[in-house]
This record gives structure tokens, sequence and C-alpha cells, in this order.
């Protein structure tokens, strides 16, 4: 079958500059890796990201990139072929929100840097208000969250790829940072504790009497 990502992301005007640089015949040929559907390894790490980039495109054609964070998993995986996530307030600029009712085409960048891994999705953005579907609000709701939830956004996939992990820099939050360093400041306490004691010991033996 044909690799769906590339019938969406090759136009003629990259198909030229492909030619251009001599590999146009790279990706000429059909693909077997479906791409208009997770699987579970790319449900999988959506579920594990805690922020990501989503392109969106105004009437005058200039693109707009906004990232979204929240905590692991806010980005829902409804189906195999569609995501969902509450739009929290925020600036108030609404240019993400006004650009999806010109045209519903977004691009998403999930990002592993630890293992220096990225998802790029294309998908349809569909804004819903919060009691349009509450089945759906439930399930991208999180009452523990410190924000005012103002619509829903339903992301119908249209195609995925995996990129390379070249010249994706390694970095890590400051939570796995925590993690890593959490045994050696373990060790740092015991050897502290018993560096502490030997001292304590030393200036026993070291006092006047402590011979007697």
């Amino acid at each position: 079958m044909p690799y769906h990502f590339l019938e969406v992301a090759v136009t003629p005007s990259v198909r030229a500059a492909q030619a251009d640089m001599g590999v146009e015949e790279i990706w000429m040929g059909a693909h077997d890796r479906p791409s208009d559907s997770f699987t579970e390894a790319e449900i999988a790490f959506i579920a594990a990201r805690d922020s990501f980039y989503m392109a969106s495109v105004s009437e005058t054609g200039w693109p707009y990139v906004q990232h979204r964070g929240g905590k692991p998993g806010f980005l829902k995986v409804v189906d195999p072929r569609t995501l969902a996530f509450a739009d929290y307030r925020g600036n108030r600029q609404y240019i993400s929100a006004g650009n999806f009712a010109a045209n519903d085409r977004t691009c998403l960048f999930l990002m592993d840097y630890v293992r220096r891994a990225r998802l790029k999705i294309y998908a349809h953005v569909e804004r819903l208000t919060l009691d349009a579907d509450p089945h759906l609000t439930d399930l991208v709701s999180d009452a523990t969250y410190r924000g005012r939830a103002e619509r829903i956004f339903r992301l119908r996939l249209e195609a995925f790829d995996w990129n390379c992990p070249q010249h994706i820099t390694p970095r890590y939050t400051e939570q796995q940072v925590e993690q890593a360093v959490a045994p050696l400041r373990e060790r740092l306490q015991r050897l502290e504790a018993e560096n502490a004691s030997l001292r304590r010991r030393l200036d026993t033996l070291e006092s006047p009497d402590g011979g007697d």
C-alpha cells in the first residue's frame, strides 16, 4: 500500500526539491508501513507525553506553532484514529482556535528527548464545546489540574510518521533528573552519616581522657 504520510506531505514542489537533491527515487516506491491508524506503539508513546507542538495556518497563509503541555497522557487516544484534549484558558489570543475555524488541518510533533524519538501526526481538528460530548469531556478532563477548560479539541488522524533520532539533543525533566540522582543522594547520605560516626569515634580517642 502507498505510504499515506508521504501522500499527504509530498506535493509537486516537494517532489521538485527532492529531484534537485537527487533523492526523488528514494521516496517514489510503495511502502508497506501503515500510517493511518495508531498501533500499540504509538498509543503508548502518546500516553507518556507531557507536551507536544501543534501547527495551524491562518487565512493569510502564515503558519503558527503552539506548544501544549500538561500531565503525562493529557493528549488522549480516543480510538486508533482519534485524539482529543481539553483546551485550557491561556493568554486568550485564540490564534490556533481561530486558524482551525478556517482550516482544520494540523500537524503535531510529539517529542521524547530522552530516547531521541519524535512522532509526527497529520490530523483534522474539530472544536467542541464542553457540553457537546459529555463522555469525551469526562475523558479529557482532570479535576486536579489547575486551569479552566474552555473547549475540547478532537483530532481525526490523517497520517503519522516516526522521525529518525538524528540531531535530537537529549533533555531531561526535573522529575527524571531527580529519579536518576536519587540513588546517588541516598549513597551520599549514608557516607556522610558513616563519616560523622567515624569522626565522633576519632574525636573520642583523641580527647585527653579518651584512652582511660
